[in-house]
């Protein structure tokens, strides 16, 4: 068992069969779990305690996962994946445009939800390479490399774990188009059961268009976070 109880999550599931098995496989893994019986309770713990990941059902009674993640989004950054019944795509893509960072559909294995888990803690490493160019200048908008932080201004622009990994995958390499099989793989989307390679790519697509709102003041004309046919995605900064 790898000793992890310094990172704290938080199970959302109203099945308490559910809830409490998860919380039990994932204390055994080494995790502080603390676990909500629905989005009223999340919300309650929210309030009082930090969590580094939030693990969230998407069909819940009343407020469901979708409309908390997007809720939860205008004030907080915390990596959340989702859990659904739903296969559907377009399920899978609401809930990323919400602002979940992965989703994960049932049934699942234990050993893939902590993979996923994983996978996301392991986006948000505390530095980047001293290599980086410390400041990446995107008109209004500049991108700390060294500390991983976007500011406009004096304002601190919020970014999700998946959006901070985005810009370090893009901060190393400006200027160079990086092809969404390869952002797939650096975010270690892959492997999800029964997951094809196009809809891994259309789940970085919905991320890359979130991104956007942040960096560019047209998304719809990007400037600095380019498209390049055939080639995927470039960062372009001044």
């Amino acid at each position: 068992m790898t000793v992890q109880a310094e990172i704290h999550l938080l199970i959302v599931d109203d099945d308490e069969r559910i809830r409490m098995l998860l919380q039990k496989y994932l204390i055994r893994n080494g995790f502080w779990v603390t676990a909500a019986r629905d989005g009223g309770h999340a919300r309650r713990l929210l309030a009082g305690l930090d969590f580094d990941l939030i693990v969230l059902d998407v069909m819940m009674p009343g407020e469901d996962g979708v409309s908390l993640t997007r809720d939860l989004r205008r004030s907080m950054a915390t990596p959340i994946l989702l859990l659904t019944a739903k296969g559907e795509a377009d399920d899978r893509i609401a809930g990323l445009e919400a602002g979940a960072d992965d989703y994960l559909t049932k049934p699942f294995e234990p050993k893939e939800l902590l993979l996923r888990i994983n996978a996301i803690l392991r986006r948000t490493p505390p530095q980047t390479e001293t290599r980086l160019p410390r400041i990446l200048q995107m008109g209004p908008v500049r991108y700390d490399a060294d500390r991983g932080e976007m500011w406009r201004g004096d304002d601190l622009i919020r970014l999700t774990a998946t959006e901070a990994a985005l810009m370090r995958i893009f901060a190393a390499r400006p200027g160079e188009a990086v092809s969404r099989t390869q952002l797939v793989e650096d975010l270690g989307r892959g492997g999800g059961r029964g997951e094809t390679a196009q809809a891994q790519e259309r789940a970085v697509d919905v991320q890359i268009t979130r991104l956007r709102r942040k960096v560019e003041s047209d998304p719809k004309q990007p400037r600095y976070l380019q498209t390049v046919r055939g080639a995927g995605y470039m960062l372009q900064p001044e």
